[in-house]
């Protein structure tokens, strides 16, 4: 079943310019869980030109993105996967998208170890990848809490440390999250 899900976004950080709303549609194959990765995503890596699931328009590169931004010649200067996502495709993200930061983002530090883990056995390219991993309990509680509609107010969120700070549907949230690099 496919849905759609809207989020009124509001920034309390002038660092971190968030477009007023934004649409995450939720194809048949994919769970709730990966529409709220991919919102998490978004806030995380909010910059100008990010852009949720675009066609790009590249013969070489015949991925869809979860979140991309493409420089001013249309290369990607950011890529995000959220959830699963196999190491071949990220070998082969790293070859076609050389000047791209790759970002994965998984639902808990455990998931994010064990494909550090995957990836260092399959020998992929070093210093290459950011692996987040978001804490279970508190991405549990947001998959439950997601309507059709959504009101995110974006307080803070940091990499070092790394932490966000975020009010989603009237609860309030500050939750560490775990960053690796491979």
């Amino acid at each position: 079943m496919s849905a759609r899900y809207t989020f009124t976004l509001e920034s309390q950080e002038r660092r971190r310019p968030l477009p007023r709303k934004i649409l995450i549609a939720q194809n048949e194959t994919e769970t709730i869980a990966h529409v709220v990765l991919k919102l998490l995503a978004f806030l995380l890596f909010a910059r100008e030109r990010l852009q949720i699931e675009p066609r790009l328009h590249n013969d070489n590169i015949r991925f869809v993105p979860d979140l991309v931004q493409l420089d001013y010649e249309l290369r990607p200067s950011l890529w995000v996967e959220c959830g699963e996502c196999s190491i071949a495709k990220l070998d082969k993200l790293a070859v076609k998208a050389p000047e791209a930061e790759i970002w994965i983002v998984r639902r808990s530090p455990s998931e994010a170890e064990h494909l550090r883990r995957a990836m260092e056995k399959q020998e992929l390219r070093r210093n290459r990848y950011g692996i987040v991993g978001l804490d279970p309990t508190f991405f549990e509680e947001i998959c439950t809490h997601i309507q059709e509609r959504n009101e995110v107010t974006w307080m803070a969120g940091e990499f070092d440390p790394p932490t966000m700070q975020f009010d989603f549907n009237g609860l309030w949230f500050d939750t560490p999250f775990t960053v690796l690099r491979h």
